[in-house]
């Protein structure tokens, strides 16, 4: 009979042997388990050169310390000339080299410190210790500063640039983009000579990429028909006979409504998208002036063509495709308006590019016109029919006797050599008068109507009419010019007075009435034109002014503004009674 213990019993020899090597075979399953999975992280993870951490364990490495917030550096560095030596010594010795750079640079490093090769020749170092960033660059860039010792006996020098990032930033980053700006850092180390360090500049690269940003709405922009076009009028302000208009173009953005072209086109001044814009404004220029015709309306449209437009080799192709393709328009109706800049910077490539224009019967205008440096030497060599007046010669006429004076070399200039003169920035009546009287009847400004939508236009023309003082305005006599400057010079004083007494301007105005230009006038070319009893009632308020002048400044010194207030009333009511007898003995 069993008692129940038999199976307590030892087993026998031969199935402990049996249970032994079972054991033996499942611990060397495991071991070579293990084994293969280190063999697989090591290359997974792992340089099989250098042995350093790969790519892959350097994005995990900068991940980890972004998500602990920890602070940190990154440095990229890639050997200078590499290919130089791979292709002169062979594959073996630059992976012998790169091993050797591996090691010095270990070598320069704490062991808080990671170095990793990225691929190639770079390296990529995460410095823990921001403190010593900058020892740190330095003693890199030493390191190679003594040749690398190999096997064989050869020595070879090299040198490495390193582009610099640094952990945290203001803005949310991924490693990956810790990495591009370190790379974008290293390339600018190279461009400035290589064998150097370059920091990361962060607001550039913020700048960088809202100008690619910007591009790419605009391109979006184009493609969705938001661009249009405004036309605003040049007109002859004395008879009012419309010349033409010139297109402005605008964004209709659909979230921050119309835009002005300062807005948007400086982005696109050197990019190719600024080609296609401006080949968009053509086609739709002459889109409008076929538009127009069919209902009864000839309107000229000029156009502006940015430099790097007319620079393009395929711009005469360009435009003589946009004038195939609306064969009912007359060309001379479509006018190109270049900068005078823009136009001297190749004098010989950007005349012959206008006369191949002029040739399919396009005319040109010449924008801007006086803040060139070389107007007078290379005006006749450029075939444009017009000139126009820069505004900021326009805005400041009226109280500037210099801007008053440019106006007058720039329209005696167009006058001798046979050229139409436009003014631009006529803001005021005023403006428009003084304009005339020089010599230069064509116009546009805000006096006269500001940029509009082209439905808008044939309203327009219906309603406006040029002022009656425009009118009755003539062409002054040479012989009463310093008439009107004397007039500008006169208000020149009075605002410079005004500036002064309410601090904008530290120089104190003229008060000595024979020490100033308009008194120089009254004793030299006013008493050789006109009688004294003319001059008289003029000296006498100019007597008044200064005198009033000298009270003004004593005012000042004393601090008691408030009397000045009053008394500049009187100063302005003084300017214009003695602009007024100006006016009547030019008119005499």
């Amino acid at each position: 009979a069993m008692t129940g213990k038999e199976h307590l019993q030892p087993l026998p020899v031969s199935r402990n042997d049996e249970i032994g090597k079972l054991i033996n075979s499942f611990n060397t399953l495991l071991t070579t388990i293990n084994e293969q999975k280190n063999q697989l992280e090591s290359i997974a993870y792992y340089d099989a050169l250098t042995h350093l951490p790969n790519r892959h364990l350097v994005i995990q490495t900068l991940q980890d310390k972004i998500e602990k917030a920890e602070a940190f550096t990154v440095l990229l560095l890639d050997l200078d000339e590499f290919k130089t030596i791979n292709d002169h010594f062979g594959h073996p010795i630059g992976d012998c080299l790169l091993v050797a750079v591996a090691q010095k640079l270990q070598q320069h490093l704490t062991p808080y410190d990671t170095l990793s090769r990225l691929s190639g020749d770079e390296f990529v170092i995460i410095l823990s210790n921001a403190a010593h960033n900058q020892k740190i660059l330095e003693s890199l860039l030493e390191a190679f500063a003594t040749p690398f010792a190999l096997e064989g006996g050869i020595e070879l020098f090299i040198s490495a640039s390193i582009g610099v990032s640094s952990f945290p930033q203001a803005n949310t980053l991924e490693a990956d983009q810790l990495l591009r700006q370190a790379d974008q850092a290293m390339y600018q180390a190279k461009l400035g000579g290589k064998n150097r360090y370059h920091f990361f500049d962060v607001q550039h690269d913020y700048s960088m990429r809202i100008h690619h940003e910007s591009i790419e709405n605009i391109r979006k922009a184009l493609k969705e028909n938001e661009l249009i076009l405004h036309y605003q009028p040049k007109v002859n302000m004395r008879t009012g006979q419309l010349l033409g208009v010139e297109a402005l173009i605008r964004w209709q953005h659909p979230q921050k409504g119309c835009l002005p072209p300062s807005a948007f086109l400086p982005f696109i001044e050197e990019h190719r998208l600024g080609i296609e814009v401006g080949t968009w404004v053509i086609y739709t220029a002459l889109a409008q002036i076929e538009a127009w015709k069919k209902m009864g309306l000839d309107i000229h449209i000029s156009v502006n063509i940015s430099a790097k437009q007319l620079q393009d080799t395929s711009f005469v192709q360009t435009l003589k495709v946009a004038l195939a393709h609306f064969p009912s328009i007359d060309p001379s109706f479509l006018e190109l308006e270049i900068l005078e800049t823009s136009a001297l910077q190749d004098l010989p490539s950007i005349s012959h590019l206008m006369h191949a224009c002029h040739d399919l019967g396009v005319s040109f205008a010449l924008d801007d016109f006086g803040t060139g440096y070389s107007s007078l030497t290379y005006l006749k060599a450029l075939p444009c029919k017009v000139l126009k007046i820069d505004k900021s010669f326009v805005r400041d006429m009226l109280e500037d006797p210099d801007d008053l004076s440019i106006l007058e070399g720039v329209i005696g200039l167009a006058t001798a050599f046979r050229r139409h003169v436009i003014a631009e920035g006529v803001e005021d009546i005023e403006h428009g008068k003084i304009l005339i009287q020089l010599g230069c009847e064509c116009a546009q400004g805000y006096a006269i109507a500001r940029p509009m939508p082209p439905q808008e236009l044939p309203q327009w023309l219906d309603t406006w009419h040029p002022p009656l003082i425009w009118q009755q305005t003539l062409l002054a006599p040479r012989e009463d010019y310093p008439l009107i400057f004397a007039s500008v010079e006169h208000r020149a004083w009075v605002v410079n007075m005004k500036q002064y007494l309410s601090d904008t301007h530290s120089a104190i105005p003229i008060i000595d009435k024979n020490e100033c230009r308009f008194g120089k006038w009254i004793e030299n070319d006013g008493i050789k034109r006109y009688t004294f009893e003319q001059l008289k009632p003029i000296d006498a308020l100019h007597v008044e002014i200064h005198e009033l002048g000298y009270e003004l400044i004593r005012l000042k010194e004393e601090g008691d503004y408030q009397k000045i207030t009053r008394l500049l009333e009187k100063l302005h009511t003084l300017r214009d009674t003695l602009l007024d007898k100006l006016e009547a003995l030019m008119n005499r």
